[in-house]
């Protein structure tokens, strides 16, 4: 039993509340209740430098194991947590056993969309991306030569393409909807990104779905798409998006809608009860959202943590994202949401450019491709509440660096 903080969860979000909560000395009992059998880890390298054989499993874990001892942190690794018994204020464990808590944080995350086996998806060959286990199983199959089918033209598909391409795979990548990108960025930004790919030999066929898998034997060796056509290929990888890991909030009767309701706190509806990363929905204005990202896993942990131990002051996002993909860094500022109007600006250098966003003349966000400099300014900008000059942002040869004035 334990009278002090459980937290539900192994990655950024989990570690995150638990180190923040030793940096202001609060010395409570903290168990970690992770589901994989590793300490917590970076993961947007897996996709990246990790997949590529760049870097090695131990440069990705966010502390050496030892530390959660030193820390008097419980981790507890391959665990699964069946139900959670908010009168008895304790978790029912897959083994059985029960563990009680005085303070609960739920750091569940998301879960990948499969193809479901009636359009194939059970075959051997068919991956997703998430977890330190789909990079292993995915990075056997990775072998120059090898054809590769991506499903989804969001993030995770790019990224996974340019990966491929890297390795010597031939690549084609099909998306439903007419554009890349097509929920994350605007046509400007889906546009530039979209010709790297090209130029790099990937084939984008937009307008384009799954009709179904075939295989022989248990592997998938074709697929038949939307528009009639059969392609071979030798091995899919599945980027279509993301499922909360809200079952166990939910069997529990706490709210829920679109992911774990918290306050800017980030308490759910029972006082006991923290929800923290990709699993949570937040306050953004009038609505609510949820923020799939590092920058939101780190900072609302840390505010969570603030809270548990007795601060009062609310968690406000300044949500920030960036994706490598070859040698091109896109790094986005803000959110784009409900924008009515971009502006598309040429960088200083060559290959660099910047989209910025606005809906009824208030800027919203900023796209920056290889462009520090954008970026940097967009965030300040956003951070300070600040509207950019319309003319120096449309004139190429002006320093940004005047929007901060």
């Amino acid at each position: 039993m334990s009278d002090g903080l459980v937290i539900v969860g192994g990655g950024q979000a989990a570690f995150s509340v638990a180190a923040k909560l030793r940096a202001l000395k609060d010395e409570r009992p903290i168990t970690i209740l992770s589901a994989e059998d590793v300490a917590p880890y970076q993961r947007p390298p897996l996709s990246k430098k990790y997949l590529l054989g760049e870097m090695e499993f131990p440069r990705l874990l966010l502390r050496p194991e030892s530390w959660y001892g030193e820390n008097n942190i419980d981790l507890k690794l391959s665990v699964f947590v069946e139900e959670i018994d908010r009168t008895g204020c304790r978790l029912r464990l897959q083994d059985g056993s029960f563990i009680g808590y005085e303070t609960l944080v739920l750091a569940t995350g998301a879960t990948p969309r499969h193809l479901p086996a009636a359009l194939g998806g059970d075959l051997q060959g068919v991956y997703v991306m998430r977890d330190k286990r789909d990079a292993d199983r995915l990075a056997q199959d990775l072998l120059p030569g090898k054809r590769v089918l991506i499903i989804g033209g969001g993030y995770i598909g790019l990224e996974a393409a340019a990966v491929a391409r890297h390795k010597g795979l031939e690549v084609t990548l099909i998306e439903m909807a007419d554009r890349i990108l097509q929920r994350v960025a605007a046509p400007q930004t889906a546009e530039i990104i979209r010709a790297v790919h090209v130029e790099k030999g990937v084939v984008i066929r937009e307008s384009t779905g799954l009709k179904r898998l075939n295989g022989e034997k248990g592997r998938v060796t074709s697929a038949e798409l939307s528009d009639g056509s059969v392609i071979d290929v030798d091995l899919v990888i599945v980027g279509i998006g993301v499922t909360v890991n809200g079952e166990l909030a939910e069997r529990a009767g706490l709210e829920i809608g679109n992911g774990i309701l918290v306050d800017r706190q980030a308490r759910t509806s029972d006082r006991r009860i923290f929800a923290v990363g990709d699993c949570a929905s937040l306050p953004w204005g009038d609505a609510r959202i949820r923020l799939e990202s590092v920058q939101n896993a780190v900072d609302q942990a840390e505010s969570a943590a603030a809270a548990i131990a007795g601060g009062t002051e609310p968690y406000v996002p300044k949500p920030w994202f960036w994706s490598d993909q070859y040698d091109v860094k896109l790094q986005t500022a803000g959110l784009n949401l409900g924008y009515d109007e971009t502006l598309l600006r040429p960088g200083a250098r060559e290959g660099s450019h910047s989209v910025w966003y606005f809906r009824q003349n208030r800027f919203l966000a900023a796209d920056a491709i290889n462009d520090a400099k954008a970026y940097v300014t967009a965030k300040k900008l956003l951070e300070s509440d600040r509207q950019p000059d319309r003319a120096i942002l449309l004139d190429p040869e002006a320093d940004l660096k005047q929007l901060l004035g």
